[in-house]
């Protein structure tokens, strides 16, 4: 399924309608709370030499956070969460790709969450690169990573029953991404 090199090579911009930001995290020991975020803007670079050398910056919408509560989005905005209100964006930045392995790759950069910066692993796959109905050419990735959120200085939590976390500090991170190439 990989496309020639030359496919690829340019600068892309993310989809947001065709992009998905999801989480999920262990809620009172028994469940996942899941989640999503709106894609604000990402940017791929690939270079004549490909994927291999590729670059990509995101920013995520902080404040759109939706976990089908609004009670709960409200809390997860707040100061004891992302904090909104001083951190409306959360950001990645790629320092490099290894593992580059026919489709599946390890996207490596920078995840900015609350005003710190942290390096993070995505287990990443190409999904396919095409000309859509209307003439653009589109890229499809998919990605995911866990993160620690106290790592990111979201510790919140509180404890019940026999001191269990009401919410688990792993967050599992999911991303479906689809770019088409800039003009």
């Amino acid at each position: 399924m990989t496309a020639p090199t030359e496919t690829l090579t340019g600068t892309w911009t993310a989809d947001a309608v065709h992009s998905d930001v999801s989480f999920k995290v262990r809620h009172m020991a028994v469940g996942k709370a899941r989640g999503s975020f709106t894609l604000a803007s990402a940017t791929l670079v690939v270079p004549e030499t490909g994927l291999a050398d590729a670059t990509v910056t995101a920013e995520i919408d902080a404040t759109s956070v939706d976990t089908k509560q609004a009670d709960r989005d409200a809390h997860v905005r707040s100061a004891d969460f992302l904090d909104v209100e001083n951190h409306p964006v959360l950001t990645f930045t790629s320092t490099g790709v290894k593992d580059l392995d026919g489709d599946e790759f390890t996207l490596l950069g920078d995840l900015t969450i609350r005003g710190t910066t942290r390096p993070v692993e995505l287990a990443s796959e190409f999904l396919g690169a095409t000309t859509d109905a209307y003439g653009a050419e589109r890229l499809g990735f998919s990605a995911k990573t866990s993160i620690s959120r106290k790592e990111f200085g979201v510790s919140f939590n509180a404890a019940f029953g026999a001191g269990n976390a009401v919410v688990a500090d792993k967050v599992e991170i999911d991303l479906e991404l689809e770019f088409t190439k800039s003009a």
